[in-house]
C-alpha cells in the first residue's frame, strides 16, 4: 500500500521510541514509511525527504528527534504537509532539551509537539491516523474502534485493586 505517513528520526538509536508510533498506525491500519533522516549528518537528505514528501503520496510526517532535536522543525520548513515532532529522551537532559528544542517553533512554521518518549511517540502514531481519517473513512473507523476498546477496558475494570 501507499504509504501515507513518514516516520522518520534522526538517528537509528532514535528507533527504541519511534517504533511505538509504527506499532499505533500498524494497529490502526495506516501505511508508512521509515527512515533514518539527520538534519545535521545529512540535511540535503532531509530537504530532498521534505519537499518531495507530498508529491510520494505522504499525508502526514512524524519526525523523532533527541538533544539539539531540529528535524521535526527543519521538516517543517520545508513542506507544508503536518509535521508532528515527538521529543525523544536524552540523556543529558532526560529529553526535556528535545522537547523544549521542538515545541519553541517560531510564529509561521507549524510543529505538533508530542510528550517525551513513549507516550509521545504512541500519541504521534494516533494523531496522524485521525488526521488521516478526516478524508480516509475506514481509518476514522480504526480510531473509534481503538478509543472504544479503550473507554471498554477502563469500564471493564473499575477496581484498581482487581488484576
Amino acid at each position: 500500500m501507499q504509504p501515507l505517513v513518514g516516520l522518520i528520526m534522526g538517528s537509528k538509536s532514535d528507533w527504541p521510541t519511534m517504533e511505538h508510533a509504527a506499532e499505533m498506525l500498524d494497529k490502526l491500519g495506516v501505511p508508512y514509511e521509515t527512515r533514518v533522516v539527520s538534519a545535521h549528518r545529512t540535511p540535503d537528505l532531509l530537504f530532498d525527504y521534505a519537499k518531495t514528501a507530498a508529491e510520494r503520496g505522504l499525508k502526514v510526517i512524524i519526525a523523532g528527534a533527541g538533544g539539539a532535536a531540529h528535524l521535526p522543525g527543519m521538516v517543517a520548513s520545508q513542506t507544508s504537509l503536518p509535521v508532528l515532532g515527538v521529543p525523544v529522551q536524552s540523556k543529558a537532559l532526560n529529553g526535556l532539551d528535545s522537547l523544549l528544542s521542538i515545541v519553541q517553533m517560531p510564529g509561521g512554521i507549524a510543529v505538533g509537539t508530542l510528550a517525551i518518549g513513549k507516550a509521545g511517540a504512541t500519541n504521534a502514531g494516533l494523531m496522524a491516523a485521525q488526521i488521516i481519517g478526516t478524508f480516509d473513512d475506514q481509518v476514522r473507523q480504526a480510531v473509534d474502534s481503538f478509543r472504544a476498546s479503550q473507554t471498554q477496558t477502563v469500564l471493564d475494570n473499575p477496581d484498581p485493586r482487581a488484576s
